[in-house]
């Protein structure tokens, strides 16, 4: 089954064909590898370790914050985090070709409608179909920006941080302030933690960074689906000079070992949809994950049915803190 948006692409099969194909954005299905027979090559650049590590996929997936591949025809699929698209579309048309083609498709609710706004001042585009609640552009590159990845960093502190400096790249969940839900968790740490610590679904890297400083003597693991958080994640602990382990793991895939402590403000959106995978599976397998007397603690928005799961899998549960949006919840191997 493939996307809305591959569903309208499938319509202009003649675009791809004899081409080196790059695609890139929120690509999410096998569409790439389906026509690699109408293609001359197809590569896709992903920043989701999940979709770049799928089984079974046929199309060359390169999994990186930063790429500078090129391309006859670059496939770009819109995502709804606006700062997101424009970090990567000014790295594609960086380095684009002289008269670089990009096809953009996006699902109407995603806003790709901006993107006419975003490139006009880089060339000409214009909308070629229109279908599946879906817009497809073709833009033709005239005028080259330039791409600097400094550019792009963001830095802030937060008193609840003490003196920690959070360093972040677009697209990276609370990468201008401190969220509310990561507040409220952070706020139940006051107890002296030990042996080892999984910041799972890291993010920015704030809830491991914290931990680390807190208690110099733990060690810390990092994870993250995210290719943009994980190099903010590392970049928070260099540059707060803290020591730790980041790696990219879709939930527990790449884990190793068990752990005294797993932390998480685990993500509950897919897209623009609510998704709970993610956090269905971070609660079942948490229990061999960690250590005798190990603790599982996670903050989630306060209507999701998390406490069901926990009570099924760890046979009950205790709420740490609560605010009328927030709630924190506490479990023990």
């Amino acid at each position: 089954m493939i996307s809305l948006e591959s569903q309208v692409l499938e319509r202009h099969l003649s675009l791809f064909r004899d081409k080196t194909l790059l695609f890139a954005g929120g690509v999410h299905d096998d569409f790439p590898a389906q026509i690699q027979k109408t293609a001359k090559a197809v590569t896709v650049w992903s920043w989701y370790f999940d979709y770049a590590n799928g089984r079974n996929r046929k199309s060359a997936v390169k999994f990186s914050p930063v790429f500078d591949t090129q391309a006859d025809l670059i496939v770009y699929y819109w995502t709804k985090n606006k700062a997101e698209v424009q970090f990567q579309l000014m790295q594609l048309l960086a380095n684009g070709r002289e008269n670089q083609e990009i096809l953009i498709i996006g699902e109407n609710r995603c806003g790709v409608r901006s993107a006419e706004k975003m490139l006009e001042p880089f060339g000409e585009i214009g909308k070629i179909d229109s279908a599946r609640r879906c817009g497809l552009y073709h833009f033709c590159l005239k005028n080259r920006p330039h791409f600097d990845i400094a550019d792009y960093w963001k830095t802030y502190r937060n008193p609840k941080l003490g003196e920690l400096t959070v360093y972040s790249l677009p697209g990276v969940f609370s990468a201008n302030e401190l969220d509310a839900g990561t507040e409220l968790l952070l706020s139940t740490i006051n107890e002296p933690v030990r042996g080892d610590v999984l910041d799972l679904g890291c993010g920015a890297g704030i809830l491991g960074a914290y931990v680390k400083r807190r208690n110099p003597q733990v060690r810390v693991t990092l994870t993250d689906i995210h290719a943009m958080a994980l190099a903010s994640a590392e970049r928070t602990l260099a540059e707060n000079h803290l020591a730790g382990e980041v790696l990219a793991s879709d939930v527990f895939s790449h884990v190793q070992g068990k752990f005294d402590l797993i932390i998480s403000n685990p993500p509950f959106h897919d897209g623009i949809d609510t998704a709970y995978r993610a956090v269905n599976e971070l609660i079942k397998e948490a229990r061999r994950r960690l250590k005798d007397g190990g603790e599982l603690r996670i903050v989630a928005n306060a209507f999701l049915p998390y406490p069901d799961l926990l009570d099924e899998y760890f046979g009950g549960h205790r709420v740490l803190a609560k605010t009328n949006k927030f709630k924190v919840y506490s479990v023990r191997a």
